[in-house]
């Protein structure tokens, strides 16, 4: 049986990690500025995440969601403090496109309504309702096509508005990235996300704010939609949320009521998963990595901006997107073969950063020493 081919494949094999570096089976060693899509949250194989998942697998690794688990609310509790959102509900599932997914449903059951908000290029997910409110053609299958989905401009608000008033009555919620991630590092305006906030409250629409990338911490604040100083309704979360476990899940406001059996989840919320999205939240408040995010993340920010050949850079935190131009086209793949540095892209001309909150300075510099050599080789003085 071959595996069924939709990736394409760098032909390195990694087995080994540690920190925010990687080796392959040669004993070549890496540095990891993409985190496996920002999943690494806290370094490959932090010692107290090995521990916590260690020492609960000589427990109990699994069982259903029919008998009580103690380490679900706790990690709720935890995961109240370290937000700032403690009133709030969680749901606990395996990946951000289930996350999405169930973020959809829920709004939609908690008003009776179908229509959805999405915006341009945008990505929520490749499951059914989530690649549905993905502004990408090439992910959404016949089956997933919908009337009840409406794409609208990125950061417009006159376009908001007025969808609102002519369809708002029929809105059941506003679905949107703090920073787009597969679009490109595309940030939210806060005055935006206000005017997503005010509108959902005046047509009873619910604010779904996507974080599985731009959150836990990545921006420098917990959700990155929370420098607009307000509130969502629910909040999607998982990338960093294991450190490389699959978790994931919802935190939902007090004002929706649950009722038994509108979400459910054989996986979600399992003892390994749990024990592992603790370690994440004690690592991130113990060594204040939501800092070390902001700190590093302005290092590496204004370094890029000071390399004339690079265009737009943009994020938060450690978040961040630039352009390259057409003489650089080959700047990702020669960091990668050339420099042993791992990073993103975004089509058709973005490099993305998605490192661990726990990058040092160090390996901040021997980056952008990297890239203006990769730079010099590719367009000389």
């Amino acid at each position: 049986m071959n595996l069924f081919d939709v990736y394409p494949i760098n032909e390195i094999t990694i087995v080994k990690a540690k920190g925010s570096y990687v080796w392959d089976d040669n004993g070549e060693q890496y540095l990891d500025l993409y985190g496996g899509h920002a999943v690494i949250s806290i370094g490959h194989t932090h010692p107290h995440w090995v521990q916590r998942i260690e020492e609960q697998l000589e427990k109990i690794a699994f069982y259903s969601n029919s008998i009580r688990i103690p380490l679900q609310q706790q990690l709720a509790e935890k995961l109240g403090k370290v937000s700032g959102k403690p009133d709030y509900q969680l749901f606990l599932c395996n990946s951000g496109a289930e996350a999405n997914e169930n973020a959809l449903k829920l709004a939609s059951f908690h008003n009776g309504r179908k229509k959805i908000v999405a915006f341009s290029r945008a990505f929520h997910g490749r499951t059914s309702l989530a690649v549905s409110v993905t502004d990408n053609k090439n992910y959404i299958a016949p089956v997933n096509e919908t009337g009840n989905v409406s794409f609208l401009p990125f950061n417009d608000e006159e376009a908001l508005e007025i969808f609102f008033k002519e369809n708002g009555k029929e809105i059941s919620s506003v679905i949107i990235e703090g920073i787009q991630g597969v679009g490109g590092i595309n940030i939210a305006d806060d005055s935006f996300l206000r005017k997503i906030r005010s509108l959902c409250d005046e047509y009873g629409a619910l604010y779904i704010a996507d974080s599985v990338q731009c959150g836990y911490g990545r921006s420098g604040k917990f959700f990155s939609h929370d420098f607009a100083g307000v509130n969502a309704d629910i909040y999607t979360m998982a990338k960093g949320m294991g450190n490389g476990f699959p978790v994931a899940g919802l935190i939902i406001a007090p004002h929706i009521k649950p009722k038994h059996f509108q979400l459910g989840t054989t996986f979600g919320g399992n003892h390994l998963a749990c024990a592992a999205a603790l370690a994440v939240l004690e690592t991130i408040e113990e060594e204040i990595l939501m800092g070390n995010a902001v700190m590093t993340g302005k290092f590496l920010k204004d370094q890029l901006e000071a390399i004339p050949q690079l265009k737009n850079v943009r994020g938060r935190g450690l978040m961040i997107g630039f352009d390259v131009p057409e003489e650089l086209k080959d700047l990702k793949k020669n960091l990668l073969w050339n420099q042993k540095i791992f990073t993103g892209e975004a089509k058709p001309n973005v490099i993305r950063l998605l490192p661990s909150l726990a990058l040092k300075k160090r390996d901040a510099e021997q980056f952008i020493d990297s890239i203006k050599e990769e730079i010099q080789n590719l367009v000389p003085a």
